[in-house]
């Protein structure tokens, strides 16, 4: 697990250690273990590493690594869980030299060494990864199936950067800092930015399950190397039981593959049926007992109740070492400015949080790798709001009205001031003939971001709407998916942005921030494979969230477990908006307004008297977000020497 950044020059521009070094450096966090830096002897290509040792603690291992003749060059985040296997493969096929016994980094060179681009097919792991091909001057930047690692580039100025974090990117004296007003504008409908963009104007992201190949005069091609679509096999002909059986094999494989390290792993717990499975699986065949780590808060709230008795008797049940901490008001408000410089970008979500402090304690009690539970209700249909949004979904499809009718009845709706509510939104999609369900979060209306926006983005954005940033996935699901549900939907959709763009990045952003890997078994790729060769009828059955997953988990947990109400993990934003933490958002947010044009200040101030707290905590984090990187005065920094 690393931090790595890396350029390619097309021109002129001369890549130095210094430079290098000064955007390796800002990620520190992320590799505490070591740093390494190569340069190319002409200085057109550089690499530089901040390592975090999880797999093959040597020197031996360390980053940036090269093929014995020099000619392949990695950049590696990640692990890679079937690296021995592989590795034995190419051992026997011959012709390849090691210098390690047992690193996952080298195994991958010798992999593309053996096969090219498509070793990628053979990796079973979360990785991002850029390859330099000496043999025909190519670089190949590489994100995971499902996007657990991100990977952030640009182009500008005859040079590509590239790096695990945003801020390392900035480092480049010549790369701008101003906002992608599309990608705000979208940013308002899912409290992230969909990729390729980021909310940095000129710098992307490469999306999940995709490769960039870069040639040394800047020529890209991207493709997309995996969906889901691609590699399912549909169980419509097996019972109940046998899929139950099929996936509690698999989701024991994927947790077992997941405690390969050569440091401590533990298990983030809350209480929940995925947790708990977590810990129950982890600690099968274990002589000592599995660390787990809980958050909770100081006092009882009506927006989020602690579940910490149930992490505790989980914890109990196999006997686990088990650690909590309780969180406060202040924590939140202390933390403010160390969470905006992690994201990078903001992610709308306050859950980043209590992600931050689990994995802080989880660090500071002996745990370099956790194990999280992320994926399970988006496989699952583990939503309570994903079955009203489901059951909203059938109502429109079987209602006796033509499009045109339900067109017609948005204007009486307008005119009535029912025009800022979900349902109308809702009906106005289903008029336009899209789906209703655009991810599991739906930030605002057409008409709620409309009012938000100042009056030049208003007219700006007008008739946009977010619809055109998730068209391209909904377009792939109607080719490829062997059954087109409304549930297979909303599972897609969320694989290939919520949970990448989202729910990973703050897992990502917040554990390597104190230099804490975080692993999640419910999607690697095959099990992620697996449920998605699940029949929906299955899933749904009986009205009942996850039932397939309840029925291969009993005997695994208690049933105590399986059988309570779900909980999110969750922040007491709302009531915290009513006291410090409100008088800080309304401060911050005027002082918004008072630099950017990007916000109608009198929309924002009706949403703060409303005491709309979660609603305004995105629009917060994005005002946190710009006075940090776009708004600060930025030191002056020194050009690398051109050839």
């Amino acid at each position: 697990m690393c931090g790595i950044v890396g350029a390619l020059s097309f021109g002129d521009f001369k890549i130095t250690d210094a430079y290098i070094a000064r955007m390796r450096d800002t990620m520190a966090h992320r590799g505490p273990d070591g740093i390494g830096a190569w340069i190319s002897p002409d200085g057109h290509v550089g690499f530089g590493q901040r390592r975090l040792a999880i797999i093959d603690l040597s020197t031996l291992a360390d980053q940036p690594m090269c093929n014995e003749d020099g000619s392949i060059w990695l950049n590696f985040n990640g692990e890679i869980y079937n690296h021995a296997e592989i590795r034995k493969e190419l051992e026997a096929i011959g012709g390849h030299t090691w210098k390690t016994d047992h690193s996952d980094t080298e195994m991958v060179i010798h992999a593309f060494e053996q096969w090219g681009i498509d070793c990628l097919h053979k990796l079973r792991g979360r990785f991002a990864m850029a390859l330099w091909d000496g043999n025909k001057n190519e670089l190949w930047l590489v994100r995971d199936r499902i996007g657990v690692k991100p990977l952030y580039y640009s182009i500008h100025h005859g040079r590509l950067t590239y790096a695990s974090e945003i801020k390392a990117l900035l480092e480049d004296p010549d790369q701008q800092r101003a906002v992608n007003e599309e990608a705000f504008f979208h940013y308002l409908s899912f409290m992230t930015t969909p990729a390729p963009n980021t909310l940095f104007d000129g710098i992307h992201k490469l999306p999940p399950g995709t490769w960039m190949r870069i040639a040394a005069d800047g020529t890209t091609r991207t493709e997309r190397y995996w969906d889901v679509w691609d590699y399912t096999t549909p169980l419509t002909g097996a019972s109940e039981d046998e899929i139950a059986k099929l996936l509690i094999a698999e989701l024991r494989t994927s947790v077992q593959l997941r405690k390969v390290s050569d440091v401590p792993v533990g298990v983030f717990l809350s209480g929940g049926i995925d947790s708990s499975t977590n810990t129950a699986l982890f600690s099968e065949g274990e002589d000592q007992a599995v660390k787990t780590f809980s958050i909770g808060y100081v006092g009882e709230y009506e927006s989020y109740k602690n579940e910490l008795h149930y992490a505790r008797r989980m914890a109990q049940h196999v006997n686990a070492e088990y650690y909590e901490q309780l969180l406060t008001q202040d924590d939140l408000l202390n933390f403010l400015p160390r969470m905006v410089h992690l994201q990078d970008e903001p992610i709308g979500d306050p859950v980043c949080v209590p992600v931050y402090y689990v994995s802080k304690l989880a660090r500071d009690n002996g745990v370099t790798v956790c194990q999280v539970g992320e994926g399970a209700d988006e496989l699952f249909w583990g939503y309570q709001n994903w079955r009203n949004m489901l059951d909203t979904q059938n109502y429109l499809d079987n209602l006796p009205v033509p499009r045109f009718g339900r067109k017609a009845a948005l204007l009486p709706l307008t005119l009535m001031g029912k025009n800022r509510s979900m349902r109308y939104e809702w009906l106005r999609r289903s008029a336009e003939g899209q789906p209703i369900f655009w991810g599991g979060v739906d930030m605002m209306s057409v008409y709620q971001k409309e009012r938000v926006l100042s009056p030049r983005l208003r007219a700006k954005f007008k008739g946009l709407t977010s619809w055109e940033a998730i068209r391209p996935i909904y377009e792939r699901f109607e080719a490829k998916a062997w059954e087109k549900s409304r549930l297979n939907w909303m599972t897609y959709i969320d694989l290939n942005f919520r949970l990448p763009e989202l729910l990973l990045m703050r897992v990502d952003k917040m554990s390597m921030g104190v230099s804490l890997e975080g692993r999640v078994p419910f999607l690697d790729y095959k099990f992620v494979e697996l449920a998605m060769s699940i029949p929906t009828e299955v899933k749904t059955r009986d009205n009942e969230l996850k039932h397939i997953l309840k029925k291969a988990v009993r005997g695994v947990i208690p049933d105590e477990f399986i059988d309570r109400k779900k909980q999110g993990f969750g922040v007491p934003v709302y009531e915290w908006f009513f006291d410090r933490l409100g008088k800080e958002i309304r401060r911050e947010l005027n002082d918004f307004c008072d630099k950017t044009d990007l916000f109608d200040r009198d929309e924002l101030n009706r949403l703060m008297d409303a005491g709309h707290g979660t609603l305004v905590w995105p629009l917060y984090n994005m005002a946190l977000w710009w006075k940090e990187y776009i708004g600060r005065e930025q030191p002056q920094l020194e050009m690398a020497s051109p050839l």
